[in-house]
């Protein structure tokens, strides 16, 4: 009899310690993730009026702006201090384009620093990525 009570302890402690290792590893796990800012910002060229607009876009929203619809669903700013980087990704649809082979013009992502190292390529309007924050 007092075997089993022995066995029924040791099962319950190994339990305990399962769980708090457990804890412990999703803690440490999530403080490790990055997490998306919660506004993207922005700035539009039409280049046939030569009219910058600045915009403030919420991550995960649709933004009509013209005859574009554009969506951030991530934006990111890097935690180096010394020359920090920007980085969205980004979907643009053309609402002129009803052609079902050609979804999006734009869907890929961008970074504020350099913008054309994934250029956005539109006849009339030019979109770039200026910052991002909660």
């Amino acid at each position: 009899m007092q075997l089993k009570k022995n066995i029924k302890v040791g099962k319950a402690s190994f339990l305990l310690l399962i769980t708090f290792l457990n804890l412990i590893a999703n803690n440490v796990i999530a403080k490790s993730l990055i997490l998306s800012e919660t506004i993207a910002e922005l700035s539009v060229l039409d280049k046939v009026s030569s009219k910058n607009t600045n915009i403030k876009i919420q991550v995960g929203e649709e933004f009509i702006f013209q005859n574009l619809s554009i969506k951030v669903l991530k934006c990111y700013n890097s935690k180096f201090d010394d020359d920090p980087e920007v980085t969205a990704f980004m979907q643009v649809m053309d609402k002129t384009i009803t052609s079902n082979d050609m979804v999006y013009v734009f869907n890929d992502w961008t970074f504020a620093s350099s913008p054309s190292l994934r250029p956005f390529d539109h006849p009339v309007y030019d979109v770039w990525l200026k910052k991002c924050y909660s």
